[in-house]
């Protein structure tokens, strides 16, 4: 990875709206217009990472395809976390109804980082990974937030993959892989990955000009932005229009 791209990556403001392995699946291969789980599986348990660069959890076949573009650095998208994914699973993935599609949109070098160690077990973690990374965001932001602005103006002495490394270290990241099934070469290989980081920035990319996405979470129905829908209490009736219910 160039410089130039790190570069910028640390140029980033937040934006202000806040506001296993990659193919594993669970069963046979599910028939298209099914709602029903392969024999001994759950859909909610079927992850796979998809040509867009998210990971999918579901039925790939659900008459609705949800799409999160969501960022590990902004609280609005932690609270979805917590209190929107639990009922969107239990309600609408675990009946084969939709698809939930979770597309990392990075938003800061912090916001690379932990993307790339939420996604570098492949997919048959990073659900959980991720939804265990936003319960503890206040945690690692929080030791983000006290290092001092000498050391964070170092970070942009270091190579692309010191940095990344260095980032983790101070916000914990290495800790939570290792605890995580993830040994520090593993993780390392992964900050080291120039295809993994250019994926993440392709995604941010294409968010920006394919739907115009100015804040997350921003939400997604099958391909089409959901307006005004930051949160599920606002979510949730667009999923059931889309279902005909």
């Amino acid at each position: 990875m160039k410089k130039s791209v790190i570069a910028s990556l640390l140029a980033l403001t937040m934006l202000s709206a806040c506001d296993k392995k990659a193919g594993d699946v669970a069963g046979d291969k599910p028939k298209a217009g099914t709602t029903t789980a392969p024999a001994g599986s759950k859909w909610e348990e079927m992850v796979a990472a998809t040509p867009d660069g998210g990971f999918l959890m579901g039925n790939p076949n659900a008459a609705v395809k949800l799409v999160e573009y969501g960022s590990l650095t902004c609280s609005h998208c932690g609270d979805f976390a917590t209190q929107g994914v639990p009922k969107l699973i239990e309600n609408y993935i675990s009946t084969g109804q939709v698809s939930f599609e979770f597309r990392n949109y990075v938003r800061d070098p912090f916001d690379v980082v932990g993307a790339l160690t939420t996604r570098c077990g492949g997919a048959g973690p990073f659900f959980q990974m991720t939804e265990q990374m936003f319960a503890q965001q206040g945690d690692w932001m929080g030791k983000l937030q006290t290092v001092d602005q000498a050391k964070m103006a170092s970070l942009s002495k270091m190579s692309p993959v010191q940095q990344f490394s260095e980032i983790s270290k101070l916000a914990g990241f290495d800790q939570f892989a290792l605890e995580r099934g993830v040994p520090a070469d593993k993780l390392n290989a992964c900050f080291a990955d120039k295809a993994a980081t250019d994926k993440l920035v392709e995604m941010r990319d294409k968010a920006n000009t394919e739907i115009q996405l100015s804040g997350t979470p921003t939400f997604v129905i099958n391909g089409k932005k959901v307006e005004n829908a930051a949160d599920w209490t606002a979510l949730e009736p667009a999923i059931r229009a889309s279902l005909g219910s």
